[in-house]
């Protein structure tokens, strides 16, 4: 109500204003001016104090008028006591009696200049981070706090430097989402009162020493190595067990170690080798010079029976 009380006087103004300008350019005392002749000192007076009441009073229109954009907000302050939140859009306000701060309302993206961090396990290395966060609550951002992108850029920087000096370098390296999020909760917590939300926390970069890099690069080839060797004995120890097993499978059946001669024979033939060399079973022979020795012995008893 009083905003259309104010628009109203302040056009009533003008327009006893413009009428007292009419009514002095209409007067005797003015023309003499017009015409290059000395004039009466009333109609000077009585223009110069007309032009200046109506500069006073657009300056006053001009300064009660405020437009706020979509995303932003004001906060306005009556005789120095907050008073309420207002925009977006037109804004009057009383000149002299009332005051505004603009606050933005869009995410802020805000880059956390690089630290010198020393992990937990006494490495030292260069971090920075970028943080995304917005203005949810304008009265609390003007009045809880001085200067809120200043506080909410310090307070990111000591906690980069205090989470990260909790982890190992290992830890910093392949773990980044769980950094990211306990960084952006510590940070949300504490700018809530602010009427802050952190949105999201990203570390940008992990800065090593040469000296570093070098002993990750050594670390990481024996890291291959020991795979490699893991890989090949558990390989060995696969093929042993299978070897065991086939061997057993050919105790139980001798059938089986002939037939796999056989095949392996075959194999060989295909292949257009001039020369082959055919083991023969230990069993095989074994029966073999039995039957040598047996046909020697029924020999020599023949021969030794009288005629």
């Amino acid at each position: 109500m009083w905003k259309g009380a104010l628009i109203t006087s302040l056009l009533g103004l003008l327009f006893v204003i413009g009428y007292v300008l009419v009514e002095i350019f209409s007067s005797n005392s003015v023309l003499p001016v017009l015409a290059g002749k000395e004039p009466g000192g009333s109609g000077m007076t009585m223009l110069s104090w007309g032009i200046g009441l109506l500069v006073v009073v657009v300056a006053l229109f001009a300064s009660a008028i405020r437009i706020l954009r979509e995303y932003q907000r004001s906060v306005v302050f009556m005789l120095g006591r907050f008073w309420k939140v207002k925009g977006p859009g037109l804004i009057i306000l009383i000149p002299g009696i009332q005051q505004m701060v603009r606050v933005d309302m869009r995410t802020i993206v805000m880059d956390v200049p690089t630290q010198d961090v020393i992990s937990k396990d006494n490495v030292s290395v260069k971090v920075n981070a970028v943080v995304y966060f917005r203005v949810i609550d304008a009265e609390r951002a003007i009045i809880q706090v001085e200067n809120f992108l200043a506080a909410t850029s310090q307070l990111a920087q000591t906690t980069l430097r205090s989470v990260l000096g909790q982890h190992e370098l290992d830890e910093m390296l392949s773990e980044r989402d769980k950094l990211n999020s306990d960084i952006q909760s510590i940070i949300d917590a504490q700018t809530e009162e602010w009427g802050i939300k952190v949105a999201n926390v990203e570390i940008k970069h992990v800065d090593l020493d040469e000296s570093m890099v070098r002993a990750i690069a050594r670390q990481a080839e024996a890291e291959r190595e020991r795979r490699a060797k893991v890989i090949h004995a558990e390989g060995e120890l696969q093929a042993s067990e299978n070897l065991l097993q086939a061997a057993q499978v050919l105790s139980r059946q001798p059938q089986a170690l002939q037939l796999r001669y056989l095949q392996t024979l075959t194999e060989i033939t295909g292949e257009g080798t001039s020369t082959i060399v055919f083991p023969l079973p230990m069993d095989f022979l074994g029966s073999l010079a039995n039957l040598v020795k047996q046909d020697r012995t029924d020999d020599g008893s023949t021969h030794q029976e009288p005629d």
